[in-house]
């Protein structure tokens, strides 16, 4: 008769917990300084994924310069080997 809910995501907080959350949040740092906490934090948090991309921009060209590297050893096999064979 009564059919029990299960929630999508049931670790994540819901209505009442995340305005408990707030209600403290408020207590602790003051309603003046929640907008100066969530801009520094929104901040950092840009420059955390700004230097993410940056190391996987790196990693990309480090990627492109070995193939670039084993291309260039393979042309030089080969065009050693034919002048051996041709010998």
């Amino acid at each position: 008769m009564f059919e029990t809910i299960t929630p999508l995501f049931p670790g994540l907080p819901g209505g009442p917990e995340l305005l408990i959350v707030l209600l403290v949040l408020v207590l602790l740092f003051g309603a003046n300084k929640i907008p100066k906490l969530a801009r520094s934090t929104g901040q950092a948090m840009g420059e955390f994924q700004r230097g993410r991309n940056e190391i996987e921009e790196e990693l990309k060209q480090m990627e492109g310069d070995e193939d670039d590297e084993d291309v260039t050893e393979t042309k030089t096999e080969t065009a050693t080997e034919s002048t051996t064979t041709s010998e």
